[in-house]
């Protein structure tokens, strides 16, 4: 990690190409809960120019301007790092907007999604930019917010998991949730997310492993991808200097017989893309067996098998899912340093639950007065 002098975080400066200035490109936001929406949207950025910074407001700024969020700045400021298309993570960035803030990073311009960012008073935190030309804007990723995994969590069904399971409760909160008097947000509403294989090549980055790399393998259901996964795949990454990691994701039926309860909050296609975006994975195994076999360690050419300090649960048979790795003398305990747990994420919004519904009607409000102004000033120019 490099700290340079604006106190930001990440790699060292971008490479001059052939002559050509790089090209900076600013984003800022909460980053609260990331997802593969918000890891989507820095892809998009970075695609634009040479260089991502990315600033990450602090929990005072976003209470101040939207509620409570759900993990704190420095686990935030970890999240976002982490993500493989982002070069440097900025702390405790304005709410707001501004050129002086892109003049300070020497940024040509910034990058936001096509939905709307709102202050306290109900303002675009991006009008300023928008009026000196250095605003642009990439697509935003249908079906999924952080209000939509709020709301996810606080159901005691397993509804998300499929259409067949569309209990009433779910029906209902799909329903309403994202609706406000006068009609459905846009930005925040619930939608259902569509995987697409260009969406998966995006993502992944299309490398095997090379000779004189170490093959590490890592299994689990890595739901909420959260920053306990990320130290433990940092640590696991860590271990040896060329690492090729492949991370092995369950399916929703195997995490729900092991976990128990609604859970995985997030399907296997959005885990996929969720561990894809982590800068420390190299390939993602889409519905791995529970158990670690012989046939899984021999056509990926293992050489190590880690887990993490979490209890194995035993295969249905009782067995050791992990008992081949461990015969071969390949199997290796890591100690993340982490204690955060999908579980504990569950019992912070729980905790929370009336503060965390207030917060997202009072967004949902905010959003709809926005848009229903923006539509007024349209007919209007039409008269």
């Amino acid at each position: 990690m490099i700290r340079n002098g604006h106190g930001a975080v990440g790699a060292a400066d971008p490479p001059e190409s052939a002559g050509r200035r790089a090209v900076r490109v600013w984003c800022d936001g909460c980053y609260d809960m990331v997802h593969y929406g918000h890891s989507n949207q820095l892809r998009q950025a970075r695609a634009m120019g040479d260089y991502l910074i990315v600033g990450v407001h602090t929990d005072e700024e976003i209470s101040k301007h939207k509620g409570p969020p759900v993990f704190t700045q420095e686990e935030r400021y970890k999240m976002v790092q982490a993500i493989k298309w982002v070069d440097e993570v900025v702390p405790s960035a304005p709410y707001v907007t501004t050129l002086e803030t892109l003049d300070k990073y020497n940024c040509d311009f910034c990058v936001h999604g096509n939905d709307i960012t709102l202050t306290v008073d109900g303002r675009d935190t991006y009008e300023e930019v928008k009026q000196a030309g250095r605003y642009r804007e990439c697509k935003r990723t249908q079906g999924v917010s952080t209000t939509d995994l709020v709301g996810r969590m606080l159901l005691v069904t397993k509804a998300h998991h499929s259409s067949q399971e569309m209990f009433s409760e779910y029906r209902e909160y799909a329903d309403s949730f994202g609706k406000c008097p006068g009609g459905r947000n846009p930005w925040t509403g619930v939608s259902q997310f569509l995987q697409t294989s260009q969406k998966i090549i995006q993502f992944a980055s299309g490398k095997e492993p090379q000779p004189g790399e170490t093959v590490i393998y890592v299994a689990g259901a890595f739901d909420l991808f959260h920053i306990g996964h990320v130290d433990f795949l940092e640590k696991v990454h860590g271990l040896v200097g060329r690492p090729y990691v492949i991370a092995g994701l369950h399916f929703d039926q195997e995490v729900n017989h092991y976990k128990g309860k609604n859970y995985p909050i997030m399907n296997l296609h959005e885990r996929t893309l969720s561990v894809l975006a982590c800068r420390y994975v190299s390939e993602v195994v889409i519905g791995a067996p529970y158990a670690v076999t012989a046939e899984l360690l021999d056509h990926f050419k293992v050489d190590l098998v880690c887990h993490g300090k979490t209890e194995i649960v035993p295969d249905k048979d009782g067995s050791d899912p992990y008992q081949e790795p461990k015969q071969r003398g390949i199997f290796c305990q890591v100690d993340s340093g982490s204690d955060l747990t999908t579980d504990l994420i569950v019992q912070r919004i729980i905790k929370n639950r009336l503060e965390y519904e207030a917060r997202n009607e009072k967004k949902e409000a905010k959003e709809l007065a926005f848009l229903e102004a923006a539509r007024r000033q349209e007919r209007d120019c039409d008269l």
